[in-house]
């Protein structure tokens, strides 16, 4: 695997950490490994406030997310930390503490969802346990590469509730079998990375994490040689299409090339490939 360079504009996280693997890329490691990487509010709050700060930053191009340590990705929610938040939720009557806890659910919702509003395109690896809010997190992810090891599964009906975070809005859209996605929801059931795969919810299995980081860091490394005009319009226009209808996404694909393809890169790119050279593209 690549060695990486700490990125000293992130040097203030305590749950996140980000190096450079290579050029333009950032690889963001959830970094709360004694406790398998858990889920507490002040790890989502950092979660959300990193990707948004990648988002905008001319220095990364494209992301690798993983776990820190070699026990988990994520095991999900810190139960015991959401329990005691929860007991201590104080509130008159119940229509007022679910407003409460409404706020703290959206709050947890949009934290995750920084992920997939990052303008930069995010490579997930997935390995040993991923679990709960890990499926949530990687339905915000634009490429998921699997561990061979890796442990996924919906777990939210095995604590007593529905998962509330994004999975069960996002997977649907991803994986082409709603039987597939009813089965693993409901049952909360255990599933493999080639299961994940055949699936068609990874796009990658590597024999264990190292590796998969690494054909990440790889991935990565090739898109952010590209124009990043044409990569994170990419990304967007995808994303746009998933949520609306052909008509409005030929439109919308219209207007935004209307612009892209009078930048230089539009030029540069065509230009190299005529004379075969290897373009290169200036910060965006």
């Amino acid at each position: 695997m690549s060695s990486a360079t700490p990125l000293p504009s992130y040097s203030s996280y305590e749950f996140m950490l980000v190096s450079s693997p290579s050029p333009f890329v950032a690889h963001v490691e959830i970094n709360r490994p004694k406790k398998l990487n858990a889920f507490t509010q002040d790890v989502w709050v950092e979660f959300s406030r990193v990707f948004r700060q990648i988002s905008v930053d001319p220095e990364v191009r494209v992301v690798v997310l993983s776990g820190a340590g070699n026990r988990a990705f994520t095991a999900g929610l810190d139960v015991q930390a959401a329990s005691e938040g929860l007991i201590t939720a104080q509130a008159s009557d119940p229509a007022r503490k679910a407003k409460l806890l409404r706020e703290h659910i959206e709050e947890f919702q949009e934290s995750i969802s920084a992920m997939e509003k990052c303008e930069k395109p995010v490579i997930c690896v997935l390995h040993d346990i991923a679990i709960g809010l890990a499926i949530d997190i990687a339905c915000c992810a634009d490429i998921r590469i699997c561990a061979s090891n890796v442990r996924l599964s919906v777990k939210e009906v095995d604590i007593g509730m529905a998962a509330d975070i994004g999975t069960l809005a996002r997977l649907p859209k991803i994986v082409g079998s709603t039987s597939w996605v009813k089965d693993v929801c409901l049952s909360a059931r255990d599933f493999s990375a080639e299961e994940a795969l055949a699936v068609g919810f990874a796009s990658q299995v590597h024999p264990d994490k190292a590796r998969a980081v690494e054909a990440a860091v790889g991935m990565a490394t090739a898109l952010a040689e590209k124009s990043p005009i044409a990569v994170q319009g990419t990304k967007e226009l995808l994303n746009y299409g998933r949520e609306h209808g052909t008509a409005d996404s030929l439109r919308y694909t219209a207007i935004w090339n209307a612009v892209a393809v009078q930048g230089a890169d539009f030029s540069a790119a065509l230009q190299s490939g005529l004379k075969r050279t290897r373009p290169r593209f200036e910060k965006l």
